[in-house]
């Protein structure tokens, strides 16, 4: 019997929460939008969508919710190992897709000669990539765990958070969950102030900060949603995307960065899973949502590459305030066309080949 089809019977009569599927997207599109920002004014202060980083959280959040929410009740029928064969299949084809784009665009990039620098090295990049395995070795590029695709260090994280979910958090009481939450949320405090932020995760030496910002939010997506905190309202898709977009767009003051991104995470984000979750979806935002949240998995996983060619381009060109602003603008709808394609005619064809084929219950 296929696992995948045994899923789909256990949900097809669970709610879909289409609203945080939009959330997701504009999410992913703040992450685009900031990455390019990155290059074209790295001071924070200068930044419009300066907390835009923090959209990592949320999307832990999210996915502590979401998978709480799927597989809490029907763990036991399915078991560990066909729960993170599911997983992989849900994750790994873009894992893989993201290096394969960063290995093309490291190679053929016009703008820069560090391939020429890191050509046996290039060889390793793209092995641990695909394996997820932390390879931080370009020393001009910031050392990113994953150089040729650097979103996939959360995606590290997800893979972390998923395994202890399916050996241990399913199966603990709220208690125990509580506790943990409270130990995560004074990790996640001493993160904000030692750093003045929660921006880490991305590379050396910050790699623990990674862990501590999927700890608490992963944690947080599973207490609302076993502690049924979902609060109806008539918010909407709109406003909760201006409420979502607030937090990016949050202007960075330095000396209380560190207690802007602990409030934002330790209780806006959760609240808005919340009301997100049992928002009123009005019919004419149907097809938004289920675009958006359908993209912006695709979107995160493929922008980066071409991110670093910009990058390149800056540095070599010194191009002008204006030129870079309009890449961005014509950029970002670019990447977003290019990540459906990839979506379309790439992952969705892998994931059901991988599903139909390879994934049996035993």
């Amino acid at each position: 019997m296929i696992v995948a089809d045994q899923t789909k019977s256990l949900t097809d009569n669970k709610q879909h929460f289409e609203i945080l599927d939009g959330l997701r997207g504009i999410a992913a599109i703040a992450v685009v939008i900031f990455h390019f920002m990155e290059s074209i004014t790295p001071d924070l202060a200068d930044n419009f969508i300066a907390h835009a980083y923090l959209a990592v959280d949320f999307f832990f959040c999210l996915s502590g919710f979401v998978i709480a929410y799927a597989y809490d009740a029907k763990f036991a029928k399915i078991g560990i190992v066909a729960f993170l064969k599911l997983r992989l299949i849900r994750l790994h084809p873009l894992v893989i897709i993201g290096a394969v784009l960063g290995l093309i665009c490291f190679i053929l990039d016009p703008f820069s000669t560090l391939f020429e620098q890191y050509s046996v090295k290039t060889v390793v990049m793209f092995v641990t990539s695909c394996l997820m395995i932390p390879y931080p070795a370009v020393e001009e590029r910031y050392f990113n765990l994953f150089h040729l695709n650097p979103p996939t260090w959360s995606l590290f994280w997800e893979y972390v958070a998923n395994i202890f979910y399916a050996l241990f958090l399913v199966r603990i009481r709220n208690k125990i969950l509580w506790g943990l939450i409270v130990i995560a949320a004074a990790t996640l405090c001493f993160e904000a102030v030692k750093s003045n932020n929660l921006l880490g995760g991305w590379g050396t030496p910050s790699i623990a900060a990674g862990g501590i910002r999927v700890f608490y939010s992963f944690l947080a997506g599973i207490l609302i949603y076993r502690m049924k905190w979902i609060i109806k309202n008539q918010l909407g898709f709109i406003s909760l995307s201006l409420l979502l977009s607030a937090a990016f767009l949050m202007p960075f003051v330095e000396q209380f960065n560190w207690l802007n991104d602990s409030i934002t995470v330790l209780f806006y984000f959760p609240l808005l899973v919340a009301l997100g979750a049992g928002a009123f979806l009005k019919p004419e935002y149907l097809k938004i949502c289920r675009f958006s949240g359908a993209i912006s998995y695709p979107l995160y996983m493929v922008h980066y590459p071409f991110l670093w060619i910009f990058h390149s381009y800056v540095l070599q060109n010194q191009p002008s305030i204006n030129e870079m602003i309009v890449i961005t603008i014509v950029g970002v709808p670019l990447l977003v066309a290019f990540a459906y394609c990839i979506m379309a005619f790439v992952d969705i064809p892998v994931r059901k080949h991988l599903s139909s084929n390879n994934i049996t219950l035993r």
